[in-house]
């Protein structure tokens, strides 16, 4: 997605405030890595770089090569730019884990390990009430599956007072559009 939306600024020149050589600039600093191939050749590397990686949480994906490979390391810098949900490998290494199980062996973890806050592209309660306030009709059910447990009932209380709505937020295993359906043990 990320290596789509760099490529669009390029496409699309009108849309935004970049000149074409400020686009260029931009679209041609990184060097975008499309293969799983070119991306464990990153993890053998040894000169100093800047990888950024598309999964936020670190559960997994090529992510976990570059971790295995950099998290030793006390030069690197292991930097989050999004939430980290609780039991996540990405919360292990925001709360200052010592070592992080990948591929099933434990991979200390030496680099810096630091986040920006502010950068999470989740619409907040405000937002999400103002688009729901655009549709014609109301849905028969709305079901709140994104979020820790305590926001996703206050948003669900938000929305049964604002519009009246039926709101659910499901539990985990739970299923369907009737409230108490789970699925079977082992799904």
């Amino acid at each position: 997605m990320a290596v789509d939306a760099t490529r669009l600024l390029y496409a699309h020149l009108g849309e935004h405030r970049l000149t074409a050589s400020q686009c260029v600039a931009v679209c041609s600093t990184a060097k975008i890595v499309n293969s799983a191939e070119e991306s464990k050749e990153l993890s053998r590397t040894r000169e100093p770089a800047v990888i950024i990686s598309a999964s936020g949480m670190a559960t997994g994906g090529r992510v976990l090569h570059h971790l295995k490979a950099f998290a030793p390391d006390p030069r690197n810098t292991i930097l989050f730019t999004g939430y980290q949900a609780a039991g996540t490998r990405g919360a292990s290494l925001a709360a200052g884990a010592e070592a992080v199980k990948i591929h099933g062996e434990y991979v200390p973890v030496r680099a810096e390990v630091a986040a920006i806050h502010g950068l999470s592209a989740h619409a907040d309660r405000g937002e999400i009430l103002d688009w729901l306030a655009g549709f014609r009709a109301p849905p028969r059910r709305t079901f709140l599956t994104h979020g820790e447990p305590v926001p996703a009932d206050a948003l669900r209380r938000a929305i049964e007072e604002r519009f009246r709505w039926d709101v659910a937020v499901p539990e985990h295993l739970e299923r369907g559009a009737l409230a108490g359906q789970r699925a079977p043990a082992g799904r």
